[in-house]
């Protein structure tokens, strides 16, 4: 299957969240060794499996498992900001930004916070070490192209109520 053309061929009918609420999720996790190179700070391929598990997360909140197996990756892009090191609590958000009629792309930020500090009862907030956004496009198994989202799903995204933002949807 070509996922470099799908994002061609995805609606690009989409309306960024503005003030509109999309769901969100965030996970914690513990810098470790295997998420280190040489030096001791994060692997780039670290940011992205804590995202997935961010990811992994809203959808199983949002009830959706079935997203998983059809929505491919055709746009990833992340902005490094700041090191991370073995052993660092980090935390990493996931936001849906925009619902096209075939695409998907959610917004992320990864955070490390300083050792002890949260311990000591004080959160410093974190620093932000990466953001950036992921896209994907609704294929179903077995087809080869981008198809509409199902409407459960639009539903789930937008609320469960089928109201919410106005995505643009056809």
């Amino acid at each position: 299957m070509d996922h470099a053309g799908m994002l061609e061929n995805a609606s690009m009918e989409t309306l960024s969240l503005g003030s509109a609420e999309f769901p969100e999720a965030t996970v914690e996790r513990t810098v470790e060794w295997v998420d280190t190179d040489a030096s001791g700070h994060q692997h780039n391929s670290a940011i992205l499996r804590w995202v997935e598990a961010a990811e992994a997360e809203l959808f199983r909140n949002l009830a959706q498992p079935a997203y998983f197996p059809s929505a491919p990756r055709v746009q990833q892009v992340i902005n490094y900001k700041a090191k991370l090191w073995f052993g660092q609590r980090v935390t990493a958000t996931v936001k849906i930004r925009a619902l096209g009629r075939t695409s998907l792309t959610m917004a992320f930020e990864v955070r490390g916070f300083t050792p002890g500090i949260a311990d000591a009862g004080t959160d410093d907030g974190g620093t932000v070490a990466a953001t950036g956004t992921v896209t994907t496009v609704h294929v179903p198994q077995g087809a080869a192209a981008a198809e509409p989202w199902p409407v459960d799903f639009v539903r789930a995204v937008r609320g469960g109520s089928g109201r919410g933002p106005d995505i643009g949807l056809v």
